[in-house]
């Protein structure tokens, strides 16, 4: 449904922009209106928070499953493995740091 909604703001501000009957600055304004919904990246709190719960998730089993692994048997961890949660690690880190311009 939110994807809708997007879809829709983005068509009616492609007709505005498109449209020669309406004025440039009644278009001026409508299209500043238009560009300040947010969208549902933006207002949806359930996609982040389900974003960091996986990434968690992911750096927990790679971690479980490298202790696992190490512990079963005496063989090295696959490097897949370790890519797996180094790069789960690094997404978390970008996710939950502060960005500059927040500061």
């Amino acid at each position: 449904m939110p994807d809708q909604k997007y879809d829709a703001v983005s068509r009616t501000a492609s007709l505005v922009s498109g449209d020669p009957s309406i004025p440039d600055e009644t278009k001026v304004k409508l299209l500043g209106a238009l560009q300040a919904i947010p969208t549902p990246l933006q207002t949806d709190r359930w996609v982040y928070r389900l974003v960091v719960c996986f990434l968690g998730l992911t750096v927990i089993g790679t971690v479980a499953g490298g202790f696992i692994i190490a512990g079963k048997s005496a063989q090295t961890i696959p490097e897949g493995l370790i890519a797996l949660g180094s790069a789960a690690v690094g997404a978390l880190a970008g996710l939950l740091a502060p960005s500059p311009a927040s500061r």
